[in-house]
C-alpha cells in the first residue's frame, strides 16, 4: 500500500460517505430486539433468502443465501445480517466476524470507479456479484482484515424508493412492527 501525505484524500473515501453499518449476530432476535427496544431504531424491513446474481468469494462461484433486515438511525442503516447456508461468503470462515461491525457500506456510482480505487490501494476484493439487474456490489479487505471490510455497492435502479420507504417509516416510528417483510 502506497502512503498518502497528511490531508490527502485517499480513494476509496474519495467513492463517497458510509450510509450502513453491518453486523452478523448470532442471535438475530435478540440483536433486533436489542436495537428496536433498547437503542430506539425501527422498523428494520426483512428481505429473506437474498442471493447476488453471479456472485464469487475470492474469484470462485459461490451461492452463499443470506437474510438482511435494515433499519434507519437518521441517514444511517443498521444492516443485520443471517446466512442461511454455509457457502462460501463473508459470512462464513475468517471473514464471519460476530456481534461486532461486520462491514460498512458506501454507495458508488460507479462500480467501475470503485475497482479502480480499490487496486490503487492493494485492496482484496472478497465478494462480487449482481444486484438486480442494474446494481453491482463487491466486498473489499482493503488491509484491515475481517472485522473491517468496505461493501461498495451500484445500488440497482428504484432502489432508491424502497429505501427512502425505509428512512420515512423511521422518521415517526412509534415502536409498533419492528420487523417489517420487504417482497
Amino acid at each position: 500500500m502506497t502512503a498518502r501525505s497528511p490531508g490527502t484524500r485517499g480513494p476509496l473515501k474519495a467513492l463517497g460517505e458510509i450510509i450502513q453499518i453491518a453486523y452478523l449476530p448470532s442471535d438475530f432476535d435478540a440483536t433486533l430486539k436489542y436495537w428496536t427496544e433498547v437503542v430506539g431504531v425501527g422498523p428494520f424491513f426483512l428481505l429473506e433468502n437474498v442471493q447476488l446474481g453471479e456472485m464469487k468469494y475470492r474469484g470462485q462461484p459461490s451461492d452463499a443465501v443470506f437474510s438482511i433486515a435494515i433499519g434507519y438511525w437518521g441517514d444511517i442503516q443498521i444492516e443485520l445480517i443471517r446466512a442461511e447456508n454455509d457457502a462460501p461468503s463473508i459470512y462464513s470462515g475468517e471473514y464471519a466476524v460476530k456481534d461486532q461491525m461486520h462491514h460498512v457500506c458506501v454507495f458508488v456510482k460507479s462500480i467501475a470507479e470503485a475497482r479502480a480505487a480499490c487496486a490503487a490501494v492493494g485492496a482484496e476484493i472478497l465478494v462480487e456479484g449482481k444486484v438486480g439487474d442494474t446494481g453491482e456490489v463487491i466486498y473489499v479487505d482493503a488491509g484491515g482484515g475481517p472485522g473491517h471490510v468496505i461493501e461498495l455497492l451500484q445500488p440497482m435502479e428504484g432502489s432508491e424508493g424502497l429505501f427512502q420507504m425505509m428512512k420515512d417509516a423511521a422518521r415517526d416510528w412509534d415502536g409498533s412492527e419492528p420487523l417489517r417483510r420487504v417482497g
